[in-house]
């Protein structure tokens, strides 16, 4: 019989066995895609040649030209193949992409001409900003109302308190966002339009760029906010109720057990289990972020990069993204179980 540390032990080893597969399908699947969708690096080439050298032809004598691919000599289509890795078999693009990543070269961004790693690096601390700054204000906020919501079950604060929060859930967060832009940004002025700091922050002492970067964040936080808030706060209640009902807090208050002990103590511990399941997906949203969010509030993180990237066909941070996230993804669901297993000591890895 193997003792639990052992068991945990041989559980890790086997899921990180079965990450290996899983990436290499995600990864060869997004990859081939990739080889196929139009608009490549060189068709916005001929593009941008064709537009630069003033091609096209004139659109009902209108006098406006209508830019089309230029015609690039067959020895240079070939040249600009090799050099962009497009002139190899598929399974052997796909290899030597799959040997550079491991060892950590992600190659170079079409449009930014720089390592990727670079490229993304620049972009993570933003990110990372507002996924832990998210996850605090989810978590910190959630669980005690949460909490409120259960042990005032059916009351005026109950009810208030849905209408509120479902009427946010409907909302979608980037939509949220721009309303609030347009009301608390351009009409009234109170809040920043966008971005992550203020012209000239960098100039100024460290406790007043945090205050920038916390003024700039307030309307970006509320639309992140939406969405998480109504899921996280009912998870949370209806886990309290059933907690609160079961047959172990009746037995406890029936031997005497003041019924706030029983369910601030018995009731919510067992409660946090299922709150334990959602730990890991914070490993993507430290990253991933809502690109739209991003795209309203002209916020430089990752999820804009990689919008920005499939718009373009960047197709080396596309692939970079794909992997940091799908790693984060795979190492995130690895997390919560293992969280769950720590807090619930029924879980058994066998």
């Amino acid at each position: 019989m193997k003792s639990r540390g052992q068991a945990l032990r041989d559980y890790v080893v086997r899921r990180l066995a079965l990450m290996v597969p899983t990436f290499i399908g995600i990864t060869f699947a997004t990859f081939v895609l990739v080889q196929f969708v139009p608009g490549g690096q060189i068709d916005q080439m001929r593009m941008a040649l064709a537009g630069a050298g003033g091609g096209g032809e004139l659109a009902g004598g209108s006098g406006s030209a209508a830019p089309t691919q230029l015609d690039i000599p067959e020895a240079q289509l070939q040249r600009l193949r090799q050099f962009y890795g497009f002139d190899k078999p598929l399974l052997v693009a796909y290899g030597d992409w799959l040997a550079d990543t491991l060892r950590l070269d992600l190659g170079t961004s079409f449009r930014y001409n720089e390592p990727v790693l670079r490229v993304i690096a620049e972009r993570l601390p933003v990110s990372i900003y507002y996924g832990i700054v998210t996850a605090l204000f989810t978590y910190g906020l959630c669980i005690p109302l949460g909490i409120l919501k259960a042990v005032r079950h059916r009351t005026a604060v109950d009810t208030w308190t849905s209408v509120l929060i479902f009427v946010g859930y409907a909302v979608p967060g980037f939509a949220l966002g721009a309303v609030l832009s347009n009301l608390l940004a351009v009409r009234w002025e109170i809040f920043p339009l966008g971005g992550f700091v203020g012209p000239g922050a960098a100039a100024l002492p460290w406790h007043q760029r945090w205050l920038d970067i916390a003024w700039h964040s307030v309307l970006p936080l509320a639309a992140y906010l939406a969405g998480a808030f109504a899921v996280t706060t009912m998870l949370m209640k209806n886990s309290l109720l059933e907690n609160m009902s079961a047959d172990y807090v009746k037995t406890a208050l029936a031997k005497g057990l003041s019924w706030k002990r029983a369910v601030f103590v018995h009731a919510l511990r067992n409660s946090l289990i299922p709150m334990a399941t959602t730990v890991g997906g914070l490993l993507g949203i430290f990253l991933t972020g809502s690109f739209l969010i991003e795209r309203v509030f002209a916020i430089p993180g990752i999820g804009l990069l990689a919008f920005e990237a499939v718009q373009t066909r960047d197709f080396p941070v596309v692939m970079g993204f794909l992997v940091i996230s799908s790693v984060l993804l795979m190492l995130g669901n690895l997390l919560s179980d293992l969280v769950v297993a720590l807090v619930d000591p029924r879980v058994r890895f066998e």
